[in-house]
């Protein structure tokens, strides 16, 4: 019986993938150019044209390849119950950490229209809506949240507790004296994933 493997990351696509991501985040989309990137990515500029079209679908799909792992957690087993949310946090935290200019990019784009990521953007978080909307009846329908639970405020709430840490990281760090390293995101993530179990849960009985 054949079984279907999983093909590896292709390394070229990669490496331009994450050339792009260093040279979107740097610098205005106007400004960036597929040959500095290929450049940055040791590649041929034509292999831009091979695998994204050009410059507007290799910037989508750098969007798409840092968003969607997120997105895909609603679909998963990780907000099977209310106490998910920290492990959620915790995944959106570590992942901005190693991109921490990328909330501020999306924000440039959707709030600054910068960029032609704008409708591809809304796309791609409309999917999360629909999909968190899912898990959010789902979640009631099993007992884990309480029934009058809006989905649009508690996924407001969560992009809140999720983005400002990032926006205004330079800021806080400032104001406390030290990084927001791995060890405090950590304990936000707990902190912040509680806020929403209390929040959420269901009221007890009189």
């Amino acid at each position: 019986m054949n079984i279907a493997r999983q093909q590896p990351p292709d390394p070229v696509r990669t490496r331009l993938l994450k050339a792009a991501l260093e040279c979107f985040l740097a610098d205005e989309y106007h400004k960036v150019t597929t040959r500095l990137i290929a450049e940055k990515a040791d590649a041929n500029i034509s292999m831009i044209r091979y695998y994204f079209g050009n410059k507007e679908g290799l910037y989508e799909e750098m969007i798409r390849d840092t968003l969607s792992p997120l997105l895909d957690v609603l679909d998963g087993p990780m907000l099977s119950s209310a106490e998910g949310f920290s492990a959620f946090l915790r995944l959106y935290y570590d992942t901005m950490t190693e991109r921490p200019e990328f909330p501020k990019l999306i924000l440039k784009v959707l709030a600054l229209n910068q960029g032609p990521g704008r409708r591809f953007i809304q796309q791609m978080l409309e999917r999360g809506r629909t999909r968190g909307a899912k898990k959010v009846a789902d979640l009631k329908m099993y007992g884990q949240i309480a029934p009058s639970v809006d989905p649009d405020v508690l996924r407001m709430a969560f992009v809140s507790l999720a983005m400002t840490p990032m926006l205004l990281k330079d800021i806080f760090e400032e104001q406390m004296g030290h990084a927001l390293d791995a060890a405090f995101l950590e304990a936000l993530a707990d902190f912040n994933g509680r806020l929403f179990t209390a929040g959420l849960a269901p009221a007890a009985p009189p």
